[in-house]
């Protein structure tokens, strides 16, 4: 059968929503794992919202007029980030999953993008392999911690949602940790109202989009981080992602009652500079 990659439409949202649960789930529930998404629909609409975000490249992939994946490029920041990625898994063996990499990857290239990064379920041998086989090297690997929130003020760390004005601040922060700031997703957490910023001894020392799998935060230190991590009200599913690294974060997670749902690989393509500081991960990176 021919299998096709081309841009996505709006209209491609729903089919492509069902294709991500069930890839997903039938991964999970072959390995173990509890699912990333709940239901059919808690899948379908971060689907929705990346079809339709002016920012973000969308393809799928057709057989016989068929959808049978998706995949997606987030271009709102100087390094761009893939996925999710998901093929359904009554099409396997048919090489989307590689046309579908390879599509976004090639628009990375045309974009003049310097660096490309994803966060590959560990888990799941088959797509380390064919990432390392596309390019890509494992920087390290984080693990989606989940649970009640904590809810704990922290004396000395005051945390609110951020305004217009915070963006120079944590842009410069995020510069100062990752090498490259984020602001395009940090001014559309703004404007939602979705981040919120630490402030320590009368100054802005961390950020988050907000605690979640889909959002980034950045911080000078963990305490700051904590101080985030403890004033969310919601972690969502399936949590959010801690650098394994970071072992004193790690433990400190764990001492809080925080479980690990499954651990993460962080692989990149072009510029990348090891982290210096505090800093949460989303999905892309």
């Amino acid at each position: 059968m021919d299998v096709r990659v081309r841009e996505a439409v709006h209209g491609d949202w729903v089919e492509a929503g069902r294709i991500c649960y069930e890839a997903f789930a039938t991964l999970a529930d072959r390995h173990g794992f509890p699912h990333d998404f709940p239901t059919v629909a808690a899948a379908s609409e971060p689907i929705r919202w990346l079809i339709d975000h002016p920012r973000i490249h969308a393809v799928v992939a057709e057989s016989d007029g068929r959808i049978i994946g998706s995949n997606f490029l987030d271009e709102r920041g100087t390094i761009s980030a893939i996925g999710p990625i998901s093929v359904d898994p009554a099409a396997q063996d048919m090489r989307a999953g590689r046309m579908l990499m390879e599509a976004v990857l090639e628009r990375a290239r045309q974009q003049r993008a310097p660096g490309v990064r994803l966060l590959q379920i560990a888990y799941h041998n088959r797509s380390l392999g064919l990432y390392a086989r596309l390019g890509m090297d494992v920087r390290g690997s984080f693990a989606a911690m989940h649970g009640e929130p904590i809810r704990r003020a922290m004396p000395g760390y005051a945390v609110r949602p951020a305004v217009t004005a915070d963006q120079a601040v944590c842009d410069a922060l995020c510069t100062r940790v990752h090498g490259h700031s984020r602001s395009g997703e940090l001014r559309e957490a703004i404007e939602s109202g979705d981040a919120r910023v630490v402030e320590r001894l009368g100054r802005i020392t961390g950020y988050t989009t907000r605690i979640g799998y889909f959002a980034h935060s950045v911080a000078e230190t963990n305490d700051d981080l904590r101080a985030l991590i403890c004033a969310s009200d919601d972690y969502g599913t399936p949590g959010f992602l801690v650098p394994l690294a970071n072992g004193d974060l790690f433990r400190w997670c764990l001492a809080n009652g925080l479980r690990v749902f499954f651990v993460t690989n962080m692989m990149t393509i072009g510029l990348y500079q090891q982290p210096e500081g505090a800093y949460l991960p989303s999905v892309g990176y």
